[in-house]
């Protein structure tokens, strides 16, 4: 069974839909370590509930870039984590991390990128540039994760129609809704290729 290591700076709920999935036995995998960056963050106590490890890690722990990067690392290789899925996670990984888990980490984005990706691209100011467009639709993004923010391949995506009237609210809420199955049945994918080869 694949051992996830999951990075959220906030509420967490796509991390939730993982334990959830994972507990039921619609996700063949277990989330065995969380990283946050805020100690007061909703993931770490959903992590908590579940009996799943958490650690603080930041640049409150961490001063110095490298340190933190070193310490995130440990954390997930103490854990023997195959799989990084990075949800809601404001922080760019350092090139460590990256450099060991190249290739398996991935980062769950609320629009079709490359479009509203990038700093400041994040919760109500993805969907607020979504209609400020003027765009008929929008979506989610499963990618791998390379060194900037929102970038690296695209693995999957969702389309999701923007309707007239929307709010930045109502748009947010008809994304998320689709955000966490969606979520699911990809990394279900991943892990099936990760688990045979031949199937890349």
């Amino acid at each position: 069974m694949m051992k996830l290591g999951i990075l959220a700076s906030h509420r967490g709920t796509n991390f939730q839909a993982i334990i959830d999935a994972c507990e039921s036995g619609e996700l063949n995998a277990t989330p065995v370590i969380a990283i946050s960056n805020n100690s007061n963050s909703q993931a770490l106590e959903r992590a908590r509930n579940a009996g799943i490890a958490t650690n603080h890690l930041s640049s409150i722990t961490h001063p110095d870039p490298t340190a933190l990067d070193n310490a995130i690392l440990a954390s997930l290789e103490h854990f023997a984590v195959d799989i990084v899925v990075t949800v809601g996670y404001m922080k760019k990984l350092g090139p460590s991390t990256l450099a060991a888990y190249r290739g398996n980490i991935y980062n769950i984005h609320p629009s079709l990128l490359p479009k509203y990706g990038g700093t400041g691209m994040y919760g109500l100011n993805v969907h607020k540039a979504v209609l400020a467009e003027g765009d008929a639709e929008t979506g989610v993004t499963i990618h791998r994760l390379e060194g900037q923010y929102d970038t690296g391949p695209i693995i999957a995506q969702h389309r999701v129609p923007v309707e007239s009237g929307d709010s930045p609210e109502t748009l947010a809420a008809r994304v998320i809704k689709v955000e966490h199955q969606f979520l699911i049945e990809t990394l279900n994918a991943i892990i099936s290729t990760s688990q045979n080869p031949e199937n890349r």
